[in-house]
């Protein structure tokens, strides 16, 4: 049976605080993120509207009116440290939501955050993860149409003063669950129990301290068979009145659950019972809602029709999260008859599952840049990655992409290709960088217009060592010829120098661990002219995200290469880089994969 565990939750509200209109902030070597810069449709023809958002794997949602303007903003955690805004410039009736930050404020939230009045006085203030494991408060001194926030914290304490700890992996929250004006705090534990703090007068300087109520509230406890055992993992929870009877129940999303569990508040506002039995959330239709495990929910009043509408945001947890990695953010609307599907993809984007990589060519020979994007593992079937061709259907100079079809070529994972005419024939060739089955070379046997890609099993490319091989193809010395550059799981690079001719090319291997270059792990080599010296210069992607930059300092036949620890370009986990003037003004865009599976779009 089912013991019933409750994690914190914040109820739904409306507050306020101001919009950051960055949607091209300035970043590191001058680069600037845009979300929009063009339009792109996906295989129905249908628009994204937030084709560069990059992805996501991990959404975190939280709606709040932060403007004070009277409809609902939007906020997500996507990677650790950092929280994305969206302003809803639409109306409370119908939202719109245009991407403004990627991290608002500034604010280092760690792994999790949650925006809610903690002192009562009107505007939201922010509780987040302080590394490792406690709890930092940020305090709103602005108001609630233009909020300031500033650390109060660096961890909320209890009344004997010491550190409250909570679970990093589990999003902690609050709410005042028994309407006595002193706000509750709820922290899950890995265990699937609840532990339970409330608010006291007693001040740490200005900030409440907390006095220790329960490490198993209301005896929750919430365990899945899982593979014969039972098993907890993960959580985050929400409270809200769903059923307005005036009290709060309780929504849970676990590691282990398929979807989203229900438990009932029995009691009153004052005197709470949320011992009963917590229940699958089931849709309008009946069924219960599935997905991959680890479900963020959070229930809101979307369309200000007096109801609170269903959002979950999907991690992927134990079951098979390559079934949700692109459709993960589900939006249910409450109806007379319940719950009602209305997308899995609230914020719609280009979106190939995880760790996408990237490649732009005239593939179809009309005279513009089409994109192609690989990612870890097909969405559909788990034997093998898949290529998507996102044909510009637009103009060289206004680039309109469509997705148009998707490939699978070898059966192997993390697919990550290079276009270029190897062999001189006015065909686009392909390496295609693998898991771990090396570098495989396609040869065009199509047409300029129509490739076919055919593979030449002959000339694979096998590392010394190493894995997630990403080919990266330039002419390094000058000669008239492509070299192969690749990185690998490991972080170093490998160098091949072509040793052959432009048509009759003849990869041989040089260093495996090149100029003793080694970022970290997972390193992507991309090669540019960052500075117009007439030399190309090479930035590397990696696990950790940022690009790091090589200067050349050398010249066009005899290239070397040196760290820049000036610079370090903004590109997200994994990201996979690639330059190239996609709109013809005459300047280079950066664009890059990453570990969300979308795509990132800077311009200079």
């Amino acid at each position: 049976m089912k013991r019933i565990v409750m994690l914190c939750v914040l109820t739904c509200a409306c507050a306020s605080a101001p919009q950051e209109r960055d949607t091209a902030r300035s970043l590191d070597g001058g680069w600037q993120r845009v979300v929009t810069p063009f339009s792109v449709l996906d295989e129905d023809g249908r628009e994204y509207a937030h084709p560069f958002l990059g992805g996501l794997s991990v959404p975190r949602p939280q709606f709040i009116d932060i403007d004070g303007d009277g409809d609902l903003d939007l906020f997500v955690q996507e990677r650790s440290n950092d929280l994305m805004f969206f302003e809803n410039i639409g109306t409370p009736q119908a939202a719109r939501y245009v991407w403004q930050s990627d991290k608002y404020r500034a604010i280092d939230i760690g792994e999790w955050y949650r925006l809610i009045d903690m002192d009562g006085d009107g505007d939201y203030d922010m509780i987040a993860e302080e590394p490792y494991s406690y709890i930092r408060f940020f305090r709103n001194t602005g108001s609630p149409t233009a909020p300031r926030f500033e650390i109060a914290a660096d961890t909320l304490r209890d009344t004997e003063g010491r550190p409250i700890f909570a679970d990093r992996q589990n999003i902690a929250n609050a709410a005042d669950i028994d309407c006595n004006g002193l706000m509750d705090l709820f922290l899950g534990r890995v265990d699937g129990t609840i532990t339970r703090y409330e608010e006291t007068r007693q001040l740490d300087g200005d900030v409440p301290r907390f006095r220790f109520v329960t490490d198993r509230f209301e005896g929750i406890e919430i365990v899945a068979a899982f593979g014969g055992t039972m098993r907890h993992g993960a959580n985050s929870m929400y409270f809200a009145d769903v059923d307005d009877d005036g009290d709060l129940d309780l929504f849970w999303g676990d590691f282990f659950e398929a979807g989203v569990l229900f438990i009932e508040n029995h009691g009153t506002c004052p005197n709470p019972n949320l011992r009963g039995e917590p229940v699958p959330l089931r849709r309008a239709d009946g069924e219960t809602i599935l997905t991959s495990g680890y479900n963020v929910p959070v229930l809101t009043d979307i369309d200000a029709d007096g109801d609170l509408d269903l959002f979950i945001g999907i991690i992927g947890g134990a079951f098979n999260p390559n079934t949700t990695a692109s459709d993960n953010f589900h939006y249910y609307e409450r109806t007379s008859a319940g719950f009602e599907l209305r997308t899995t993809r609230f914020l719609n984007g280009i979106d190939v599952g995880s760790e996408s990589t990237l490649a732009l060519a005239d593939i179809d020979g009309d005279g513009d840049l089409d994109l192609l994007v690989g990612n870890k593992i097909d969405l559909t079937a788990s034997q093998r990655a898949r290529l998507y061709l996102f044909r510009n259907i637009g103009t060289s100079r206004e680039p309109r992409f469509q997705l148009a079809d998707t490939l699978d070529l070898a059966a192997s994972y993390h697919y990550a290709p290079v276009l270029a005419d190897l062999n001189g024939n006015g065909r686009l060739d392909m390496l295609l960088g693998t898991w771990n089955d090396g570098v495989l070379w396609y040869t065009n046997e199509g047409t300029p217009q129509q490739p076919h890609w055919v593979q030449d099993t002959t000339r694979t490319i096998r590392l010394t060592r190493g894995s997630n091989t990403t080919p990266a193809l330039v002419d390094i010395d000058g000669d008239g010829d492509l070299d192969l550059f690749v990185g690998e799981a490991s972080g170093t690079i490998n160098f091949y120098r072509n040793v052959g001719s432009p048509t009759d090319p003849r990869f041989e291997l040089v260093s495996d661990e090149y100029e003793g270059i080694d970022v970290g792990r997972r390193s992507h080599p991309a090669f540019v002219d960052l500075n117009g010296s007439g030399v190309y210069d090479m930035v590397i992607g990696r696990d950790e995200g940022g690009g790091v930059v090589y200067r050349n300092e050398g010249t066009r036949t005899e290239p070397r290469f040196v760290l820049d620890e000036s610079i370090l370009l903004p590109l997200p986990p994994l990201g996979s880089p690639i330059f190239a003037d996609i709109n013809g003004d005459g300047r280079t865009e950066l664009l890059s994969g990453n570990l969300s599976g979308g795509v990132f779009y800077f311009q200079r």
